[in-house]
């Protein structure tokens, strides 16, 4: 992957938008990341979900998807531009609230080594800057401690309960409302 294509770069890692031609590798990454995943979050696991998935995160003017990339091949990702991890804004909505929500998943390979808090931050740049957002919102399972450290870690506020809020693997789950604005940062 070509560094002209990073939207933002850190020191470990960089941020760029999904596209088609990412498949193979985030599938993969997914399928190895199962056990890490579950009960929270199900990604696509074939390129045929893949397809659907990244399709909407490319066309839909609601959506901005991003694959958060090591670089200079930091230690355990065989190359430079493997993918640790993807953060997505879904729900934009402009004009006054200016607000999105996020969604996101590390994969397994990439897990305790701080990448995705740094790509956190590069999409959170990204975000209070380029999309020109206001707010994220993180809506996160009480029992899911890593996601809620991640957010912490980032400067996000604990605003709230939202019971029965997502319906996840058949049943519908409890969530905390996690929140940063720009002026946070």
């Amino acid at each position: 992957m070509s560094e002209t294509t990073y939207l933002a770069q850190g020191p470990r890692t960089a941020i760029r938008p999904f596209t088609r031609a990412d498949a193979d590798e985030f599938t993969a990454r997914a399928r190895e990341s199962r056990e890490l995943h579950h009960p929270w979050l199900f990604p696509p696991a074939s390129p045929d979900t893949y397809a659907a998935y990244a399709e909407v995160l490319i066309e839909d003017p609601a959506r901005a998807g991003f694959l958060v990339c090591e670089r200079n091949g930091t230690a355990g990702s065989g190359a430079d531009g493997a993918i640790a991890g993807f953060i997505n804004i879904n729900n934009i909505v402009m004009g006054g609230f200016r607000c999105g929500a996020l969604g996101y998943g590390g994969f397994a390979h990439a897990t305790g080594r701080g990448l995705m808090s740094e790509g956190l931050g590069l999409v959170l740049g990204h975000a209070f800057g380029p999309l020109g957002l206001h707010r994220l919102e993180a809506n996160i399972q009480p029992g899911n401690a890593g996601s809620i450290a991640l957010v912490r870690r980032a400067g996000f506020r604990l605003e709230g309960f939202s019971p029965d809020f997502l319906l996840i693997d058949g049943a519908w789950r409890d969530h905390e409302r996690w929140a940063i604005t720009a002026d946070m940062r």
